[in-house]
């Protein structure tokens, strides 16, 4: 049984919520603040969040940060909330969430939202062999099982989001890969949201990439996307 973590302190929303969660079979423990939701972090085995953004004492954006501060960087976490725009989409995934859905929202399309995350983990856990799984281009490596990544054998950090973009470039070395193609894979938005967070992005890991000399091996195709590629 999946245990969810559902922060929400509209209680018309959260019943609704549970309820229908319930009935699928999901443990649901419920918190009204942001708080309170990090405090039960170290005392129960969750499996998946769901985060409203308009919370008391916390809101979800910091609560989103501080989760994956901790160290949580494969829990699955859905933001909710009434703050719909283009630009809030981005603050929840900048902030680390993996999924946002916007108030008012259909039950059936949180069910299937939530299978669809709770699915990635469990394809991630099981489809790594014990001594890892790598993935190497010139003198880049990322071990997929420890989550690390080194360039000329110096470990680089990345934050989850900056990883899982990176590892979608590694697992399709030479492949043009469109903006709204990698917003689908590394966001779980299946559309272009008007905004350029994924060119932020792929500045982001060039620059940690590139810091101690190295070639930049992530190119712009201008009009297509981008490509991990060998241009020397």
């Amino acid at each position: 049984m999946n245990t969810i973590l559902l922060v929400e302190d509209e209680h018309s929303v959260a019943n609704l919520i549970i309820k229908g969660l319930e009935e699928d079979g999901y443990k649901i423990i419920h918190r009204v603040d942001g708080i309170s939701a990090m405090e039960l972090l170290d005392e129960e085995q969750i499996n998946l969040v769901i985060l409203d953004i308009l919370l008391p004492k916390m809101n979800g954006l910091e609560v989103c940060r501080k989760i994956r501060e901790l160290g949580y960087s494969d829990l699955p976490i859905l933001m909710l909330t009434a703050l719909g725009s283009a630009e809030n989409v981005v603050l929840g995934l900048d902030s680390g969430a993996d999924d946002y859905l916007s108030k008012p929202f259909k039950l059936i399309e949180l069910k299937a939202r939530l299978r669809t995350l709770l699915r990635r983990v469990e394809n991630s856990e099981t489809s790594k062999p014990k001594d890892g799984n790598s993935y190497s281009f010139l003198d880049v490596e990322i071990n997929d099982y420890s989550k690390t990544v080194t360039r000329n054998s110096q470990e680089i950090l990345l934050t989850p989001t900056e990883y899982r973009l990176l590892l979608m470039f590694m697992k399709n070395p030479n492949r043009v890969i469109s903006r709204t193609d990698l917003l689908d894979e590394v966001w779980g938005i299946n559309f272009d949201i008007g905004t350029n967070v994924v060119d932020v992005y792929v500045n982001y890991i060039r620059k940690k990439l590139e810091r101690n000399g190295g070639d930049r091996i992530i190119h712009t195709v201008v009009g297509m996307g981008y490509a991990l590629r060998d241009d020397k």
